[in-house]
């Protein structure tokens, strides 16, 4: 979806978010929709974002590596998978 911020005349496109958690213009729209404060990623999070849900906390990445080199995880929810893998792997560094 085209970013509502962008002013007229500029150029178009889509902010997505890149490994270094900086927002950049592309002319291709993201695969994966996110939640900055919580620092999940998902595919649910873009049909959350359609029905108008944290709005103010949306960011959109290109792919799952750019959204795991920006720092964050999978969603519990809509990927329990990766969020299990993800939580083990973080557990046991943390022991």
């Amino acid at each position: 979806m085209p970013d509502p911020k962008v002013a007229v005349g500029a150029e178009p496109g889509y902010t997505l978010l890149g490994p270094d958690r900086k927002p950049y213009r592309s002319t291709i729209p993201g695969t994966l929709g996110g939640h900055r404060a919580g620092k999940i990623y998902g595919p649910a999070a873009l049909a959350a974002i359609a029905r108008g849900g944290y709005a103010k906390n949306r960011v959109f990445f290109p792919d799952e590596a750019t959204a795991i080199a920006a720092g964050y995880r999978p969603c519990a929810t809509c990927l329990p998978k990766k969020y299990k893998a993800w939580k083990a792997a973080n557990h046991s560094k943390q022991a």
